[in-house]
């Protein structure tokens, strides 16, 4: 079967990829890199000829409130009309876990808008909720530092090793449309301040974290459970200890 996955070469993409050839799937990564661009259209119709699902983990280049919404609506409108054209049967789309209660943020908007599209379109949809990665912990610090100081809210985080989101996303890509939306998170739940600074402590940073109850996560206050899936989400197996030892941090730039 041909799938699609736009964003094919990134952190979750390119495990998809691999995880649906390794199935037998003709899987096929589309990206700006690739030839494929859903903002221009270039490509895109080739690309989705003979195509029976689209997974799309496009993420906007910019967190800049009007970039990002002319990225996730231009894209989005774009995937729909080709999907349709080419007789696509199931769109999957990898969102974020408490989108709708973080509005606050331009990105978050822009996330929603998305989501709004999908859920308006001719295609039966499934909508993954993923926590946020492990992987990008370490960008979180990174946002939220001053000088030598990491300002961070103590809300709760339950994030869910990027292993365990692609194969979350194989498992909805494989499944049924659900026309609705699937919530799936790690198996731990920690305050973020805490997490960020084991993180820190395991790379020997010599940041020092600090809980500020004002502290804005990508622009957004947070309450006690913003980034918590509910309880019906499913949970990834890999634990924060685990991972820590085991996944190598990305290359610095």
């Amino acid at each position: 079967m041909k799938i699609v996955v736009i964003g094919g070469t990134g952190l979750i993409g390119s495990k998809v990829v691999g995880k649906l050839a390794a199935l037998g799937h003709d899987a096929l990564a589309a990206a700006p890199s690739t030839g494929v661009d859903t903002i221009t259209g270039e490509g895109l119709a080739a690309a989705l000829d003979g195509a029976e699902i689209v997974i799309d983990m496009a993420n906007s280049p910019s967190f800049e409130d009007q970039a990002a919404m002319d990225f996730f609506t231009t894209a989005g409108r774009n995937l729909i009309e080709a999907e349709r054209v080419a007789g696509v049967k199931l769109h999957v789309a990898l969102s974020v876990v408490g989108t709708e209660h973080l509005q606050g943020s331009g990105y978050f908007r822009a996330k929603l808008a998305q989501e709004t599209l999908i859920e308006a379109g001719p295609i039966p949809y499934t909508l993954l909720h993923a926590t946020q990665f492990m992987e990008f912990l370490r960008g979180i610090a990174q946002s939220a530092t001053e000088g030598d100081t990491v300002r961070l809210s103590h809300a709760l985080i339950q994030p869910m090793a990027a292993e365990d989101v692609a194969d979350a996303v194989v498992e909805a890509a494989l499944a049924p449309a659900v026309n609705g939306t699937i919530e799936v998170g790690g198996p731990e739940a920690f305050p973020i301040d805490e997490i960020v600074a084991r993180v820190l402590a395991y790379d020997r940073d010599p940041r020092t974290v600090v809980v500020d109850p004002e502290a804005r996560y990508f622009g957004v206050k947070l309450e006690q459970n913003s980034l918590i899936p509910g309880p019906d989400a499913k949970l990834g197996k890999t634990r924060f200890d685990w991972w820590i030892e085991n996944v190598a941090p990305p290359p610095k730039r």
